[in-house]
């Protein structure tokens, strides 16, 4: 990726996930990830740990529901949490209006995750 290079949904490369979700890749390499996400409502993932990766979550619109290590955590506009390596996890939409959020991952997630 070049230095200085807008970055937005409009030119990263996209992809779906879970339950009808939406991620745009706006920087990928091995140290670091950062992606924005859409999830709709009535949508979740899975439990799931990042054996390597720590990740904060933070949300751009809509409001997010966390299971982290057995303990909801809700999260509205303006909010991050952040999970440590080997902490398991899923984010839920209970909402009725679509849910945002930047996923930052250190080192990347992917090809780390490990569903329970």
């Amino acid at each position: 990726m070049e230095t200085g290079k807008v970055l937005s949904v409009k030119n990263a490369d996209h992809y779906t996930w879970g339950e009808n979700s939406d991620g745009w890749h706006l920087l990928k390499n091995e140290e670091l990830s950062v992606i924005e996400e859409l999830m709709r409502p009535g949508t979740s993932e899975r439990l799931h740990i990042h054996k390597n990766s720590q990740q904060l979550f933070y949300i751009l619109s809509g409001a997010a529901v966390f299971e982290i290590a057995g303990q909801v955590v809700d999260l509205g506009i303006g909010e991050a949490v952040h999970v440590l390596p080997g902490t398991p996890h899923r984010i839920f939409n209970k909402g009725l209006a679509d849910l945002r959020f930047i996923v930052i991952s250190c080192p990347r997630s992917h090809g780390d995750r490990i569903d329970l």
